[in-house]
């Protein structure tokens, strides 16, 4: 079972909306969602969890490029949705329909730098699927600047949507969606 929770900042804090995944097929698909819902160009988070398995987070801001942190890749890429974000990370499809966005910077790295990844094969420019990581992969620091510093971001477990936006100060504001 998924939560999904999509939080968008306005000039009077953050506002929470259940967010309906249910026809997301594509990263493209959950980044328009994600526009859809900001005010002004502002910063929309969206958060999918699932059953305390791994969560990830889409940070949109503007038509900036979006950035991505998933907290288990391995159980993400074994989830429907979870696929939909570490596919673009780990860039294991090369004929995916969303050929537009794999130039962009999702994972926090500059271009050219490797991903943060342990590979067996080192000449490997693209990880087996036995060979994504069962750690966080994409950008650490997707909240650091908005309340949420990287070492606080890996050390979430269980119910990290609540921490999360306690962090943000959205905490009340979630609690009303839920």
């Amino acid at each position: 079972m998924y939560l999904a929770a999509l939080l968008a900042r306005t000039e009077d804090g953050w506002e929470a909306s259940d967010t309906e995944i249910d026809d997301v097929e594509t990263l493209s698909d959950l980044i328009e969602l994600a526009r859809e819902a900001s005010v002004d160009d502002d910063t929309v988070i969206v958060f999918i969890e699932q059953e305390d398995a791994w969560f990830g987070l889409l940070r949109v801001e503007g038509e900036d490029d979006p950035r991505i942190y998933v907290s288990d890749g391995a159980a993400a890429a074994r989830s429907s949705y979870g696929e939909i974000l570490t596919k673009e990370l780990l860039g294991d499809d090369p004929d995916d329909d969303t050929a537009d966005l794999d130039a962009l910077d999702l994972d926090g790295t500059e271009d050219g730098e490797p991903l943060d990844l342990e590979v067996d094969d080192e000449e490997a420019t693209v990880p087996a699927a036995d060979a994504v990581p069962a750690a966080p992969v994409g950008d650490r620091l997707i909240l650091a600047d908005i309340g949420l510093a990287e070492k606080e971001l890996l050390a979430l477990e269980s119910d990290a949507l609540a921490e999360i936006a306690d962090a943000l100060g959205a905490a009340e504001v979630l609690e009303t969606v839920r």
